[in-house]
């Protein structure tokens, strides 16, 4: 195995932590990999990996060498990307996570456009609402939602998440329309999250962020759940606008408190810090980021 092909195969191994997961990305044996693996040590003189029986970690001269080696490999695949698009479309797999609803209602058709775009490259996405480490778990592009933590991955922010308190017809004709923040505790709400006991939504007055303590009726992890209920006339609830946009344009739901809007979060593209991003991470990026932008279709009611 050539040089190049050592180093990719090292940044594989400590990328998805195991040479047998980096072996299967690369469409070699583990016994190639770790031969490669060896050969850049003896070439190198120093240690690069710590192996145990379950996983395989890089040693401190490893992370040294996986910055430059994966900056190198991210380049020469960018470049090689560049010339082929000269001629040809880019190819390759391109491994995409996503939450599972933004994932079924705006990402599922903006991949499916994408393909059209670019129909060489192989698209393989998972969908889940746990926070994915891109680096961890072998993933070239991670979408998530929220106010983003400190972290050592790059983030590009892809389009706004605004959020809206939305009730359907019924349940406001039943209960009536709360007409300040404080009228939520006498109201059935339906939030996000993992217990009814003690929830609180944070609104504005003024500009100025409140808490505002509400009654939670029904609490889910999955926001189709609260939709769902919320359009049956179940009480209030807290979405994004990319889930309930059309029903609201509909008018399945009506907004509820628009003079005291909640917090804006944002849609970002998460992936591994590497000083040059891969051709077909940044071609799917800045489609998304083109096909969402700053007004998002959701947004249009």
């Amino acid at each position: 195995m050539d040089k190049l092909d050592a180093m990719n195969a090292f940044v594989k191994v400590v990328s998805l932590g195991s040479y047998a997961e980096a072996g299967r990305a690369l469409g070699i044996t583990r016994s190639a990999v770790s031969k490669a693996v060896m050969e850049l040590e003896q070439l190198l003189g120093a240690r690069l990996l710590d192996r145990t029986t379950r996983r395989v970690s890089a040693t401190e001269a490893g992370l040294a060498y996986y910055e430059a080696s994966a900056d190198i490999v991210a380049r020469v695949e960018e470049t090689e990307m560049q010339v082929a698009r000269l001629h040809d479309e880019p190819r390759g797999v391109l491994k995409i996570n996503a939450p599972v609803s933004f994932g079924v209602l705006c990402l599922g058709p903006a991949i499916a456009a994408f393909m059209e775009a670019y129909p060489a490259l192989k698209i393989e996405l998972t969908l889940n609402d746990r926070f994915v480490d891109p680096i961890e778990e072998g993933v070239d592009v991670t979408i998530r939602i929220g106010v983003l933590p400190d972290s050592s991955l790059i983030a590009r922010r892809l389009a706004p998440a605004r959020r809206v308190l939305v009730a359907a017809p019924a349940y406001l004709e039943r209960f009536g329309m709360p007409s300040t923040p404080e009228d939520l505790g006498d109201h059935r709400c339906l939030a996000y999250g993992h217990t009814t006991a003690l929830q609180r939504w944070s609104l504005s007055r003024d500009g100025e962020a409140i808490q505002v303590p509400i009654h939670a009726v029904l609490c889910s992890n999955n926001g189709d759940i609260l939709k769902a209920a919320a359009l049956l006339g179940q009480g209030i609830t807290l979405l994004p606008t990319f889930l309930v946009g059309s029903e609201i344009a509909a008018g399945r739901l009506v907004p509820v408190l628009g003079d005291h809007p909640p917090s804006e979060l944002g849609i970002f593209a998460l992936y591994a810090p590497n000083r040059y991003l891969a051709a077909k991470s940044r071609l799917l990026i800045d489609f998304l980021a083109g096909r969402f932008g700053d007004r998002p279709a959701w947004d249009a009611f």
